[in-house]
């Protein structure tokens, strides 16, 4: 064998010419020319873009929804006692009901609830980019789960008032967080095979009592990454087969020794919100469906480092991110303007900004819905201008936007039956409410205020001391302390005096058929005559409301005794001059009408002639322009508004 033959068959071992390294890096664009093509810098914005997009959100959730915020957090309660820990856990997945309503009480300051939130949103896609080893475009799918938990929370629209999972808004996130972590500490055990397979059902077991059905998603996914471990096919099969054991026994096993007061049909799905009333809403868990399905592809697709860079896979990245953030734009998060407007009316009214609800009130491009009216209509009577103001404000009985039956019992009747002196009435649905949805900061506040003012000092004493237990609402409860056993000095508080004079005389309690603003109305319409002239005031306004003429006359003639020297007010005098006209019961000839009223009078009963050929519907909207904001014009033309 000649020299060149010799050199040409030696080994790679027995050539010490050094070589140049060759990176994985440059390994994978061998392996994939096309990407060549593609700017270097594509990379780092693949992996820093879902971190802006959160940032966006954290944005978006501060400036646009810190009301809806803080208003869940007055629908939460946490009480920093060890009962009340003992309480949560008898339930599967109690620990993160307790952590989840822990957090929630931070939304008091929106800012920091939603720092919160997203910080823990940033250790999902950590985490998720660790356990599932995303690498490339696929980092940019890191933003779906944070997408549909967000979907999960700002979706809710009137839910937020009838939910019994405590903690909503933070349980999917940190149970999804703690699910990862699992899955992560899972892939870090890959090494050794017999200690990953192991470690399957023995984190069900210490895990499925504290977060539930999220203890059950990690075993999921865990039994489906098996599959992309490097262990022989027996092991994969094994993990499997312990996953789906581990799925099906372990609940039935809590179920027998721990949990029987759950339903056996909701063992599997303990610290899921329950979206059911007079039926299930299944459309509600979508978030919750897709979330699932997201991580069993992350499992199933995660680390394939050999196509990270491929064009089609960069494609499909951008796609489905593309598609992320226009799907929780258009369908995650709930965009109802009079949703948004009751819960800046309802907080605007705890703080007594009377005048912050009249603005509120005339923003309004849709029709409102009753709660909003009745708002409305409170703030205008504590400012003493509801009798000139009342229909100057756009009219109207709008369905709250939800596919089920919302109720104003539920969302703002509590607020309006405290300010009416229906103290019964608000302790009574608070006490419902809390029996059936869970105990919430609004309920303790309501009936610590009804108590104090009906003198049942010792109860009021009793929810008292449970608020001191909360974070942010011990200093108002040591405020409310110092009026136990105080009549006097409640009497002389300017929120509370205007709740007594309204009061009834006599402690009784009937039925509202949950109807509260027709309650009202009857309520106060049908009891005449009042010494009070603010009592007597509401008196006549309900009676003007309910266009009952043999109503309104005794109210009316109470209210001018009480106001002997007061000019009376517009609204009244048109009420009392159109009846008068009507029926011949009451002589008004000797009344001092004043002389627009008059005229407006004859007015509308001359443009009534000259469009009846049009019939009410066609001359309707040239009524309201002419004549909007009148005691006429609602007496004629505002006709079958429903209540709720």
């Amino acid at each position: 064998m000649s020299r060149k033959q010799y050199k040409g068959n030696r080994s790679p071992r027995q050539n010490n010419t050094p070589q140049p390294a060759t990176s994985r890096a440059q390994k994978d664009t061998q392996k994939s020319p096309k990407s060549r093509q593609l700017p270097a810098w594509l990379d780092k914005v693949e992996a820093l873009l879902p971190w802006i997009v959160l940032v966006v959100v954290a944005i978006l959730l501060i400036t646009k929804a810190s009301n809806y915020l803080f208003r869940a957090q007055e629908l939460n309660l946490f009480l920093s006692t060890p009962l009340f820990f003992k309480q949560q856990m008898v339930v599967a997945g109690g620990f993160l009901t307790w952590l989840g309503t822990y957090l929630t009480q931070f939304f008091y300051h929106p800012w920091m609830g939603v720092l919160l939130l997203c910080a823990l949103w940033a250790a999902i896609m950590f985490v998720a980019k660790k356990a599932f080893r995303l690498h490339g475009p696929w980092n940019l799918l890191l933003i779906i789960p944070v997408a549909l938990l967000l979907a999960s929370d700002m979706e809710l629209g009137y839910w937020l008032y009838y939910l019994k999972l405590r903690g909503h808004f933070f349980v999917a996130t940190l149970g999804t967080l703690i699910a990862l972590l699992l899955v992560w500490a899972y892939r870090l055990l890959a090494r050794r095979p017999l200690l990953a397979t192991l470690f399957i059902p023995l984190q069900a077991i210490l895990f499925y009592p504290l977060i539930g059905f999220y203890a059950l998603l990690a075993t999921l996914l865990m039994g489906v990454l098996a599959w992309r471990m490097p262990h022989s096919t027996r092991s994969k099969t094994l993990a499997s087969l312990l996953a789906l054991a581990s799925l099906v026994v372990v609940p039935l096993l809590y179920y027998r020794l721990c949990y029987y007061q759950t339903s056996i049909e909701n063992i599997y799905w303990t610290a899921l919100p329950l979206f059911r009333l007079d039926k299930s809403y299944y459309t509600y868990y979508i978030p919750y469906y897709l979330l699932v399905a997201v991580l069993v592809a992350f499992a199933l697709l995660g680390g394939r480092r050999s196509e990270k860079k491929s064009l089609a896979a960069r494609l499909t990245a951008w796609v489905l991110f593309a598609l992320t953030l226009v799907g929780t734009w258009h369908f995650g998060w709930y965009r109802d303007e009079n949703f948004s407007k009751e819960i800046d009316m309802f907080l605007a009214v705890e703080q007594e900004d009377w005048q912050r609800v009249l603005d509120i009130a005339r923003d309004e491009n849709d029709e409102p819905t009753r709660m909003m009216w009745m708002f409305k209509n409170l703030a205008l009577f504590r400012l003493g201008t509801q009798n000139t103001d009342m229909y100057r404000f756009k009219n109207g009985a709008k369905q709250c936007n939800a596919p089920f039956p919302v109720h104003m019992v539920q969302t703002g009747a509590k607020m309006l039956y405290l300010h009416y002196g229906q103290l019964n009435f608000c302790y009574r649905w608070c006490l419902e409410d809390g029996v059936e949805y869970g105990w919430r900061a609004e309920h303790l506040k309501f009936m610590t205020v009804a108590t104090l003012l009906n003198g049942e000092y010792r109860v009021a004493q009793k929810f008292i001391d449970i608020l001191k237990q909360t974070k942010y609402y011990a200093e108002w409860a040591e405020q409310m302390e110092t009026y136990v056993g105080k009549p006097a000095l409640i009497a002389k508080n300017k929120s509370f005096s205007p709740m007594l004079r309204l009061r009834d005389a006599e402690d009784h309690l009937t039925s509202d058929n949950t109807l509260v603003e027709i309650y009202l109305l009857n309520k106060f319409a049908y009891e005449g005559r009042s010494d009070d002239p603010l009592h007597q005031e509401q008196i006549l306004l309900s009676a003007l409301q309910m266009k009952n003429i043999q109503l309104f006359w005794p109210a009316f003639f109470q209210y001018a005794r009480l106001n002997p020297n007061k000019h009376m007010p517009r609204l009244y005098q048109e009420a009392a001059y159109l009846y008068g006209h009507l029926e011949n019961s009451v002589d008004i000839s000797q009344m001092p009408f004043d002389d627009d009223v008059k005229k407006t009078y004859e007015e509308l009963m001359a443009a009534a002639q000259q469009y009846s050929s049009m019939g009410e519907e066609g001359m309707k909207p040239l009524m309201q322009q002419r004549f909007g904001g009148t005691f006429f014009y609602d007496y004629f033309f505002t006709r079958n508004q429903k209540s709720y």
